[in-house]
């Protein structure tokens, strides 16, 4: 191998582990939180507990059957949605580093609903 092969080999190595580093960089969000969500108007259920994964800002699902779309920007502002069934909600608020809280709206299989949800940190 020649010396710009080599450094052009160096140089690559360097680059992915700069991307690897920036694309594994931790948001002070990431963990598991407990969400409930509080139904405010609307047909939907009075009270509805699950819990999320924040990686990476990034907001999953612990439990799967659902398409779900959520981030939690650097400041801890939080927009996301949910769909399964025909049933969907979208909602949006802030985290703090223990806790945080919102507002949703959407529709459930017996009409449209809204509320407010609190998240509180596990762990």
């Amino acid at each position: 191998m020649t010396g710009n092969g080599i450094r052009a080999c160096v140089l690559a190595m360097v680059c992915g582990a700069f991307v690897a580093s920036a694309a594994l960089a931790r948001s002070p969000y990431d963990g598991g939180w407990s969400v409930v969500f509080y139904t405010r108007s609307g047909a939907c259920d009075a009270t509805y507990r699950t819990g999320v994964i924040v990686q990476n800002g990034l907001i999953y699902p612990e439990t799967g059957g659902i398409n779900f779309n959520g981030r939690v920007s650097s400041n801890g502002a939080v927009r996301a949605s949910v769909s399964a069934g025909g049933q969907y909600a979208s909602g949006a608020g802030r985290l703090g580093r223990y806790s945080g809280g919102g507002v949703w709206q959407g529709q459930g299989s017996r009409g449209a609903c809204s509320g407010t949800w609190t998240a509180d940190r596990r762990g």
